[in-house]
């Protein structure tokens, strides 16, 4: 008959003979076997159950019964060997980490979009998270505003810097937008060309015209060919986020710039005009502009003659006033020439006063 201290010395040997060699840095796999005060209770194969201590098992705020359960297998990373109890800690957070760097790696050298949540806006960028690892937008490479991002967002991202040694993890929001409208770019410049009607939506506005999207190439509508009246900002008939159809009018491959215009889809006046204005016919017209060389004035709808500045000042000495923008004047056309557009004016009916006709109007 086997004595206790028989039984007791046989199971010690058994249990010298199962070497198991677990150190500090090992990827061991497990059974979660339970919870305790610590954390997750897990079963390697060990002498005693192995803990993962609740902050490297979970987020701050997140319930350790929520991720785990009885029974999961995983893997796990050995963070302190042996205890006096004979225990090992472990990390599962670290673990995910691991695979999460490896994961991002792939992505980086596919040049793959990811998708980040914004974690916190801070000075020079943005936080945000990826797959459990936190990495940093600068400024520059954010399409929107930082103000216009929200925490809890989703962004889709670009990895332009991956470093595992230095944990330096940098991304871009505007290169996914910039590859996407390269894209479109090239597809809009295999079909494009002058003459074509095509819809776009009003992206931006300058004081020397819009920027309309036309599906991934931004096109430049500038203010003279908003329409056929005189315009003194694009701001007066269009408004960002606008869709309209414009017409192609030029298209420079080279530089990649299509030029358009939304007058040339309505008639052209200056046809009308040249059936109903005459050299010699008095016309009444609005003051449109002032410039140094004399003023605008709009004889028919659409259609701008010229009050050269000698005749202003003979208007504004007899009338005793001073032409304002607005005005209604009556004038006489002494000069009309529908081909080039240009009409110039006189305030008397008979002028033998030579009309020298400006240059090319800045436009």
């Amino acid at each position: 008959m086997v004595t206790k201290k028989e039984a007791e010395l046989d199971f010690e040997a058994l249990l010298e003979k199962y070497d198991y060699k677990f150190q500090k840095g090992d990827l061991v796999k497990g059974v979660v076997c339970g919870f305790d005060s610590q954390g997750v209770l897990v079963d390697i194969g060990a002498k005693t159950t192995a803990v993962i201590p609740a902050y490297e098992a979970v987020d701050k705020g997140e319930n350790i019964e929520d991720k785990f359960e009885k029974g999961q297998e995983g893997e796990f990373l050995i963070i302190k060997e042996e205890d006096d109890e004979g225990k090992f800690l472990l990390s599962k957070k670290k673990v995910d980490f691991a695979y999460a760097w490896k994961e991002l790696e792939k992505a980086k050298a596919a040049d793959e979009t990811i998708l980040g949540t914004v974690v916190n806006v801070v000075k020079g960028g943005i936080l945000v998270e990826v797959s459990g690892v936190r990495g940093f937008i600068p400024s520059s490479q954010l399409r929107a505003r930082e103000t216009e991002v929200e925490v809890g967002s989703k962004l889709e991202l670009k990895i332009l810097t991956l470093d595992v040694q230095q944990n330096n993890f940098i991304l871009s929001n505007k290169k996914v937008f910039e590859d996407t409208a390269e894209e479109a770019r090239k597809n809009i410049f295999s079909q494009i060309e002058p003459g074509q009607v095509v819809k776009g939506e009003v992206v931006r506005i300058t004081d020397f015209g819009a920027f309309v999207d036309l599906g991934g190439l931004d096109g430049l509508l500038p203010l003279s060919q908003l329409s056929w009246r005189w315009i003194d900002h694009p701001t007066d008939i269009l408004k960002v986020g606008d869709k309209i159809d414009v017409e192609v009018i030029a298209v420079d491959h080279d530089k990649q710039r299509v030029s358009l215009s939304l007058k040339n889809l309505e008639p052209d006046p200056w046809i009308e005009a040249a059936d109903k204005i005459k050299e010699g016919d008095k016309v009444e017209g609005v003051v449109t502009r002032l410039k140094h060389f004399g003023a605008f004035i709009e004889v028919f709808p659409g259609v701008e003659a010229l009050l050269p500045h000698n005749e202003v000042v003979d208007f504004q000495n007899e009338s005793k006033s001073i032409i304002k923008v607005g005005d209604k004047i009556s004038t006489y056309v002494l000069k009309f020439n529908p081909a080039d557009k240009r009409i110039a004016l006189s305030v008397n009916e008979q002028s033998s006063v030579p009309v020298e006709e400006p240059k090319a109007e800045e436009e």
